[in-house]
């Protein structure tokens, strides 16, 4: 017999056009024009018998069927897609070491050291994802993660890892690394400033007493790594966590015109979610990163 099963591009609209409550962003997420997802879904309906959209005003509003179908819906293009994935990668997502952490930290701090764990360990394969904020570790998925802040982590276990410093660094290109500025002047002195912690350049000026005078402003960048590529050009000074920018102050590429690196209060952790706590390969990690982290402070 024939399933009785709707077409996957007509479940891929609908579900896109559930997930955004719009027949335009359901267009742009698929690549499609708004009239094209609008003719999958009335075709969808069609073959149901059932209505899944009702309009009010401007908005569209799930009808009770069309809700509880998008549940469905969405946990079967989910499986879908991660057996597809399965099936690419010749192994199960579930079997990765999946490790969340900001995608600076990831780039800076992690994948110059991962060689070493990798070589001890060929048998765990690992996935590093990004998490822009703390929500996102509830969401699932994440065996263990390094996140920023001040050690507390509903439902699971935290483990330090270092300190967070801050540095205001600056390019030969833009102060000379003989020159020691006594007094930090935003007026006369340009500034990078950074969009994802906004409250860094106040952060480092309360932790290092430094003297100063006129209004930060600056060119404003969206997280750390950017921040730091305009800072090796010369464009401007800018607060930087002093472990990203290891490499580039030992080779003289930066240089840091107003002092040492100073402790924000904040730390770097290790965070074990408690129902993924015993998992040994993420146990494992959590040993190789205090592993690094000594090294680091040898």
């Amino acid at each position: 017999m024939r399933r009785f099963l709707p077409s996957l591009s007509a479940l891929q609209a609908f579900e896109a056009a559930a997930r955004h409550r719009s027949f335009t962003k359901a267009a742009e997420d698929l690549g499609l024009t708004q009239s094209g997802i609008s003719r999958q879904i009335a075709n969808l309906e069609q073959y149901l018998g059932l209505k899944l959209f009702e309009r009010s005003g401007s908005r569209i509003v799930l009808t009770d069927a069309g809700l509880a179908y998008f549940e469905e819906v969405r946990g079967v293009l989910d499986a879908l897609e991660e057996s597809s994935i399965d099936l690419v990668r010749g192994r199960k997502v579930a079997s990765s070491l999946m490790v969340g952490t900001h995608p600076t930290f990831a780039a800076r701090w992690i994948a110059p050291r991962l060689r070493s764990f990798v070589e001890e360990h060929p048998e765990v394969p690992i996935e590093i994802r990004a998490l822009d904020s703390d929500a996102a570790l509830a969401e699932g998925g994440i065996d263990i993660a390094v996140l920023r802040g001040s050690g507390t982590w509903s439902d699971a276990r935290v483990t330090e890892l270092f300190p967070e410093e801050l540095a205001v660094v600056a390019s030969p290109r833009l102060i000379a690394p003989e020159e020691k500025p006594e007094r930090l002047d935003f007026s006369a002195m340009p500034t990078l400033q950074n969009a994802s912690r906004p409250s860094l350049w106040l952060q480092w000026l309360r932790a290092s007493g430094q003297s100063h005078r006129g209004t930060i402003q600056g060119v404003r960048m969206p997280h750390s790594e950017p921040l730091i590529r305009a800072a090796l050009s010369g464009l401007g000074l800018a607060v930087i966590p002093a472990h990203y920018v290891k490499e580039e102050l030992a080779r003289g590429e930066l240089h840091m015109p107003f002092g040492p690196p100073v402790r924000t209060g904040l730390s770097y952790w290790i965070v074990n979610p408690e129902r993924k706590f015993h998992r040994g390969q993420a146990q494992l990690f959590r040993n190789w990163l205090l592993r690094e982290a000594r090294k680091r402070a040898g």
